[in-house]
Parts: C-alpha cells; sequence; structure tokens
C-alpha cells in the first residue's frame, strides 16, 4: 500500500507552521536575552511620612555598575526614587541621576555592581514592517512581552518642560501591545538590541518609543556625566510654511520656517527677528522644518555666533544670533 501524496493544503500547512516556529523562536530568543536587563520600577517620593508611591514603570539596565535608562515621565518630581526589582528576585533601591524631559528619557542608578545589561542598537537601520519585540512590565505583571511589526518611522512626539516644548524626532511607531508600566522598557529588534525606549501608548494597536540613535546616545551620556542635557535656546515658536515661487527657485526647495512669536528680550529678539519671517538658513544649514532648528540648538551654540538666512517679505536678510542656555 502506498503512501498518500502530500496535497497542496498540506504543504502549505507546513509552510506555516514552519513560518509560526520562526516568529516564535525569534521572540523567545529576544525574551529570553533581554528579560535579565529589563527591570521593573516602584516609584516613590519623600513625603511628611516618610516615602509614598507614585507610580511605576519599567527600566533597561545600561551597565553592569547600576546605570538604567527609562522614561523621563516615569520618574520625573523631586524626591523621586524607589525600588528596581530583577526577574532573578533581586530588589535594589534606585535614585535618580538626570532627567530630560524634552526628549523623555531618564537615567537611575541602581544599588547593585552585577547588573545584566542590555545591547543597545541603531534605530537608523530599522524598516517599516520590521519584526520588534516590547519587554516591560504593564499593569505590574513584570518581564511582559509583546511582538509586532514597526509600523511608522520619522513619527514626531511632543515633549513639554515647564513652558518650553520641542518634539522628539524619529520616533517609533509600532502595533506591539503597550499598556500603562511598560513606559521606560525595551523595544528591540529580532537580535535582541535595544532600538527604543517605549515611551507613550498613541491608540488602540498603537505604541511608540523614543529611539536609540545617534542623538539619543549623547543625551543618555549627558545624563549619566552631568545629570542634565544643555540646550542652546534662541526664543521663537515657528512652523514649516511653503515658500513663495519666486524664492522655490532660488533655493531649490519648497519650505521654510515661519516664525509665529519671538519671545520677549530672547537672542531671536535682539538679533532682530520678527514674526512672519521665514527662517530659510541657519548656521550654514538649510532649515525646512522645526527639527532642523531644533538640531541645530545643542550646547556647541551656546553663546557663539549663529548666522540667519531670512526672508522678510520679498527681501533678504542676514540676521546674527547668539543663542543662550536653555533653562527649564
Amino acid at each position: 500500500m502506498s503512501a498518500a501524496t502530500p496535497t497542496h493544503d498540506d504543504e502549505r500547512s507546513a509552510t506555516e507552521s514552519e513560518a509560526l516556529d520562526a516568529y516564535s523562536r525569534v521572540v523567545t530568543g529576544v525574551a529570553e536575552r533581554l528579560a535579565p536587563s529589563v527591570v521593573n520600577l516602584r516609584v516613590s517620593r519623600e513625603g511628611r511620612g516618610g516615602r509614598m508611591p507614585v507610580g511605576a514603570g519599567s527600566a533597561v539596565a545600561l551597565t553592569p555598575d547600576g546605570f538604567l535608562l527609562t522614561s523621563a515621565h516615569v520618574v520625573a518630581g523631586p524626591g523621586r526614587g524607589g525600588r528596581a526589582m530583577f526577574v532573578d528576585g533581586r530588589e535594589l533601591r534606585f535614585r535618580v541621576v538626570g532627567v530630560d524631559r524634552l526628549s523623555d528619557l531618564a537615567v537611575l542608578r541602581a544599588d547593585g555592581d552585577d547588573l545584566v545589561p542590555a545591547e543597545l542598537g541603531a534605530a537608523e537601520r530599522l524598516r517599516v514592517g520590521q519584526l520588534v519585540v516590547a519587554i516591560g512590565n504593564p499593569n505590574g505583571f513584570a518581564g511582559s512581552v509583546t511582538a509586532g511589526v514597526v509600523s511608522a518611522l520619522g513619527r514626531s512626539l511632543p515633549a513639554r518642560s515647564g513652558r518650553t516644548m520641542r518634539y522628539i524626532d524619529n520616533v517609533i511607531q509600532t502595533d506591539a501591545a503597550l499598556n500603562p508600566g511598560n513606559s521606560g522598557g525595551a523595544l528591540a529588534d529580532s537580535s535582541g538590541r535595544v532600538i527604543g525606549i517605549n515611551t507613550a501608548v498613541a491608540g488602540v494597536g498603537l505604541g511608540l518609543a523614543v529611539p536609540i540613535n545617534a542623538a539619543t546616545r549623547r543625551i543618555v551620556g549627558a545624563l549619566m556625566r552631568d545629570g542634565r542635557v544643555r540646550r542652546a535656546y534662541i526664543g521663537i515658536a515657528g512652523g514649516p510654511r511653503p515658500l513663495p515661487p519666486f524664492a522655490r527657485v532660488r533655493l531649490a526647495r519648497e519650505s521654510a520656517v515661519e516664525v509665529v512669536e519671538v519671545i520677549a528680550g530672547s537672542p531671536a529678539e535682539r538679533g532682530g527677528l520678527r514674526p512672519e519671517d521665514m527662517i530659510v538658513e541657519l548656521g550654514g544649514r538649510a532649515v525646512e522644518r522645526v527639527d532642523d532648528v531644533q538640531a541645530l540648538m545643542s550646547h556647541d551654540a551656546i553663546g557663539r555666533s549663529l548666522a540667519a538666512r531670512v526672508l522678510r517679505g520679498d527681501r533678504w536678510l542676514d540676521l546674527d544670533l547668539r543663542p543662550v542656555e536653555l533653562a527649564e
């Protein structure tokens, strides 16, 4: 009696099973690799009667000697500290080293010297549709794992510190399920490298993460070293605006940043900027979006001359701005 010949449905079922097994192997591999590095945070603050609980979240171990990375909104506020709980059952006290609300990143220091640090990846290499795995502590359930894909790249997320607002650039959008408590946890690629810090739930089936890239690595380094991030400030509010036809032809691009408001007493006011001016170049670089202005507001620009090429009506102006340090 001959063996039955495999049908098309049998072959398709086998292929689907193999794909599912491969997917499962990737997700379980990432979870096993990162679980020791993802921490459950119980955040508290100093009160009249001692320390009082104020929230929870997640964090990622950066170094063996206790540095942790989390979301700023998880630990921001006076007198914050608390306990960091690991999957091996350890509980370590932590203190806040530095908080940067404008990137929604914070660095903590736990009282331990044998942590398992996560490997940081490069969000610049991500592609839409790529598999990602989120690990955190949603609703207090430690070590929870969800998986999905990168659903969009290049998103911007508003962040505020006092009266100052700026946009976090190149935020990662994913459909991996995120819930309260996931903030500060890891978003990892299929190799288990952390390519983002989960920061917000944007809607049903939609999550956002601050990318691990060159800019955020500098921010993390500054927080570890100095406890703060220094930024330059010129004192404008602005937005993108299409250039008039004659300017498009001259500049070979379509947009610039229109000055909507100039803060009284700011470097922008002292330098001669006015509302409705269109900034087309700053520091010798083309300006098309607010992001282009923000990218130049690093600590290196503080106190230095910054040439601004401006279109005012139909006139071209060259102004000199001297940014000051942004005070939160």
